[in-house]
């Protein structure tokens, strides 16, 4: 598979429609266009890989493995896909390191190998993998990347993570996936036929209200990032906080049942709390 043809992966205008329905898009309209462009490119990286590890039929492990090819060709040469030819020109912009990328296509391999994790520690190290390297690189396109503001960056980003993995409950165990710790499930009592019900029991929300506090410990433990960025930046981080806290509140108001449907915040709300974010945050 490192020689597929370019024409088989996910086409690139297919990879960055899906920016506008993400629930923390990376991109976000409150940075300079510019700034946002490479942003993008980024995006493109972290869908394209997303979506060879979840969606592709066939070898996975194989097109990952296409993958960082086409990343070493970045570094090296010229890169095949318009995806990461688009990337390239952002990577020598800010000079960007390899190893953030390199985690994500990790975290993509480990999702074909690994269903569930014992401890909570053990998901935390998933979410270095899948989500903190995003943290990282938007830092470095920002020219802001100390090592304190990738420590809230950091929480951030793994709050937001563990907030969509306790939003998609049923949509991961439907890919053979269940994200909550199985030290969690068992001091619940809870096993994957009550998170592949029609509703969650009491046991489950229960289970969900532990899982929804740990994530709102995160975001409010990196939330200064906003006020160390400062500007358009702490407003962008703000907002990204202010939309994690929303969607963990819906699933508090839906009495934490993220079996029966689909908790989601309405546009006014997420709104609204991503106004008052801002204002607090960033004078």
């Amino acid at each position: 598979m490192t020689e597929s043809p370019v024409g088989l992966a996910p086409e690139a205008r297919a990879i960055m429609a899906k920016s506008e329905g993400e629930n923390f898009p990376v991109a976000s309209r409150l940075l300079p266009r510019r700034t946002r462009e490479h942003l993008l490119a980024i995006y493109g990286f972290a869908r394209l890989v997303d979506d060879l590890g979840d969606e592709v039929p066939g070898d996975r492990l194989a097109w990952l493995a296409w993958l960082e090819g086409e990343l070493d060709l970045v570094y090296t040469g010229a890169p095949d896909h318009p995806v990461m030819r688009r990337l390239a020109g952002t990577v020598r912009r800010f000079d960007l390191p390899d190893e953030p990328f390199r985690k994500l296509i990790e975290a993509n391999r480990q999702d074909q190998r690994v269903t569930s994790y014992a401890k909570y520690g053990d998901l935390l190290a998933y979410c270095d993998l899948s989500a903190n390297p995003v943290g990282h690189l938007v830092l470095y396109v920002l020219v802001a990347a100390t090592p304190q503001r990738k420590k809230l960056s950091d929480a951030v980003c793994t709050g937001l993570q563990l907030t969509e993995h306790w939003q998609d409950v049923k949509e991961d165990l439907g890919r053979g996936r269940i994200y909550i710790p199985q030290e969690d499930l068992a001091r619940f009592e809870v096993d994957a036929a009550d998170l592949g019900a029609a509703s969650a029991g009491e046991r489950v929300r229960q289970l969900l209200a532990f899982e929804v506090s740990r994530a709102r410990g995160l975001l409010d433990e990196g939330a200064p990032l906003a006020g160390l960025l400062g500007g358009r930046a702490g407003m962008a981080v703000a907002a990204f906080v202010a939309g994690g806290c929303s969607a963990l509140s819906a699933i508090a108001r839906a009495g934490y049942d993220v079996l029966a449907g689909n908790p989601r915040p309405s546009k006014p709300r997420r709104a609204w709390e991503v106004l008052k974010a801002i204002v607090v945050a960033v004078p």
